[in-house]
């Protein structure tokens, strides 16, 4: 991936992971969310994938699977080369160990330490937030139980599958953005316990499946 630093260093365990009564986290839709990446340290020129886990916290599933569907969408941000395919890894990791029922989120070091110049960071920030603000408009508690533990398991299995789809993705116009989409539905419907938004993001998914199907085959 262009504009990024490739240079390892020892792989760190995150904090607890999404219990078995669903996904607890600060971060109850994207304008909070939003505020907290704005809030990362600003005399870093550059920010890591470290430096967004650290402040959206890492006690939970579903604001990891957020955040990577918004960085995939975001302008400036989701057109680098290989961010999708970064942000899928991220997802099949986390989603991974959450069906493996670990107890936190291990994620290698030289994932934690990819990077991209704060000043893109910035700018991709201003074109989320009105969207934001009309989406959260829109959530509120709705079948909550798609939102506990086994929804919190389905969505985890339908990470897994965007995630696995998005590299070939990138080569097929627009097919990235849908999964984003797709993405960041899954997490929003986890953190707002909307099970309704959940709902909408599992058609896109297998929206999103048929068009890459219909393009490779």
């Amino acid at each position: 991936m262009s504009d990024t630093e490739t240079s390892g260093y020892q792989s760190r365990e995150g904090e607890d992971a999404a219990s078995e009564e669903g996904e607890a986290s600060s971060t109850a839709n994207l304008t909070q969310l939003l505020a907290l990446l704005e809030r990362i340290e600003r005399h870093n020129p550059r920010i890591s994938v470290d430096d967004v886990l650290a402040a959206i916290g890492r006690r939970s599933f579903g604001p990891m699977l957020l955040v990577a569907g918004l960085i995939t969408l975001a302008p400036l941000i989701g057109d680098i080369p290989g961010m999708p395919t970064l942000m899928a890894l991220l997802v099949l990791l986390t989603a991974g160990q959450l069906l493996a029922g670990r107890r936190r989120f291990w994620l290698p070091g030289w994932l934690l330490k990819r990077n991209i110049s704060r000043d893109k960071f910035d700018k991709a920030l201003p074109y989320l937030k009105k969207p934001a603000r009309w989406v959260d408009k829109l959530l509120r508690v709705r079948l909550p139980w798609l939102t506990g533990y086994w929804g919190s398991r389905l969505t985890a299995l339908a990470g897994i599958a965007i995630a696995l789809a998005m590299p070939p993705m990138e080569f097929i116009p627009f097919t990235a953005n849908g999964a984003g989409l797709a993405l960041a539905l899954l997490g929003l419907g986890l953190v707002a316990r909307d099970g309704l938004v959940l709902l909408i993001g599992f058609g896109l998914t297998a929206a999103t499946f048929a068009i890459v199907g219909a393009n490779l085959f």
